[in-house]
């Protein structure tokens, strides 16, 4: 088996169907298996997806939790009953629209040095999503990033997390790649390890990318494996309170684990209340919008 294809469902049955559909579509020319993780869904969706691969007599494993595990433990167990040499981590709102896996398979077998690639992801309106492309959120990027001082200034020294500068189109050595396309090797989770289970939904990819480089390997990404649409937050959007949660509390997690140790108690206080701070600030403007 060359590449197992993993993909967690959360209330998301249409939009995962309609993944597995492209999937099945338009890739030929590689060996691959299907694992399909349905996390404890409260709209009967693991016996949707029971019927919907016995009545199309699909080869594709079906994995029920009896909870909602999260994000990193739904891909851990993927990982566990994977038979590829490759594993490809996909959303269940993702649609391919070409024979990307196989472009991405062979563009990392063709590299040794590449541990993760990525994609160009584009939202249904066409734009570009730009978590296909970053960088780390180092407290430089972070503070660029949330003050929009790439915007004020238009001077690339401040675009270090967005990456907006680089060409969506060319090929590029970056940090961070998107979880909804994420494509790497066995060989390569047994040495930096897999998903961190703490990261319940958010920060996990960003987290795993980290891992990656800090070994030694290139994260990249490749706008020729293949344009992939994107239909962003299916899952979240269930609930929306939590989601925010999951999406502050990813920041605190990866800052403790990868930048505490660089940093005073004063500064790491400082960022606790930002984060606190923005985390208030978005479920007040949530509250006016609902």
């Amino acid at each position: 088996m060359e590449l197992s294809i993993i993909i967690i469902n959360y209330m998301t049955f249409e939009k995962t169907v309609h993944s597995i559909e492209s999937i099945l579509r338009y890739t030929e020319g590689l060996k691959y298996e299907i694992i399909l993780v349905d996390n404890a869904s409260l709209n009967n969706d693991a016996k949707k997806l029971d019927k919907y691969i016995n009545n199309n007599n699909l080869d594709i494993k079906l994995i029920k939790n009896s909870e909602n595990v999260g994000f990193s433990i739904g891909n851990n167990m993927g990982i566990k009953e994977a038979n590829g040499d490759y594993i490809a981590f996909l959303n269940s709102d993702i649609e391919l629209t070409e024979n990307s896996l196989l472009k991405a398979l062979s563009y990392i077998k063709g590299n040794s040095d590449v541990g993760a690639i990525g994609c160009r992801l584009i939202t249904p309106d066409g734009k570009l999503d730009h978590g296909c492309k970053r960088g780390f959120p180092t407290l430089k990027a972070s503070l660029h990033y949330f003050l929009k001082l790439d915007k004020v200034f238009n001077d690339i020294k401040y675009d270090n997390y967005k990456l907006s500068h680089l060409n969506e189109h060319e090929i590029n050595t970056v940090d961070v790649i998107s979880g909804a396309f994420f494509v790497t090797s066995k060989r390569v989770l047994d040495e930096v390890g897999v998903f961190d289970d703490r990261f319940f939904m958010y920060g996990e990819d960003i987290d795993l990318c980290y891992r990656i480089k800090e070994k030694g390997y290139r994260v990249v990404y490749n706008p020729e494996v293949g344009t992939v649409v994107h239909y962003k937050g299916s899952s979240g959007k269930k609930r929306k309170y939590k989601t925010l949660y999951h999406f502050y509390e990813s920041m605190i997690l990866f800052y403790n684990k990868h930048y505490r140790k660089k940093y005073n108690f004063l500064v790491t206080i400082m960022v606790y209340l930002a984060v606190c701070v923005l985390f208030i600030i978005k479920l007040v403007s949530n509250s006016f919008k609902s």
